[in-house]
């Protein structure tokens, strides 16, 4: 079963990794037909870090994991601390095929976003 880990930073503020985990549940209620498991984690200052999240995909079932990083920039937590923990992690995990996404602000939808928000204010 393919499974998608939403990755945020973390943040002190609860209320902020509140969000994401909510965005994770309605991720969850529109693509459950691509992907049986949906689950959020965070690089750091929050509970569920990223190891812990792949764990949750894995005991639910997941034999593939999409680890999507939900930040804008490429900056060294994308490009660096987010596979470097993926990799650290692999290995726990040899049957499973885990695959880190481009960043959320890498997509060619992102001008799309932003236009529409920009014209949501008129």
């Amino acid at each position: 079963m393919k499974a998608l880990l939403l990755i945020a930073h973390g943040s002190r503020r609860q209320q902020s990794n509140e969000e994401v985990m909510l965005l994770a549940d309605r991720l969850k209620q529109n693509c459950s037909e691509q992907y049986g498991i949906v689950h959020a984690g965070f690089l750091e200052l929050a509970d569920t870090l990223i190891p812990d999240g792949i764990k949750q995909c894995v005991d639910d079932g997941a034999t593939e994991i999409i680890v999507l990083p939900y930040f804008l920039n490429s900056g060294t937590h994308v490009v660096n601390d987010i596979p470097s923990i993926v990799e650290q992690t692999r290995p726990h995990y040899p049957g499973i095929e885990i695959k880190v996404a481009k960043h959320l602000g890498a997509s060619d939808l992102m001008m799309d976003l932003l236009i529409s928000s920009a014209n949501a204010t008129s």
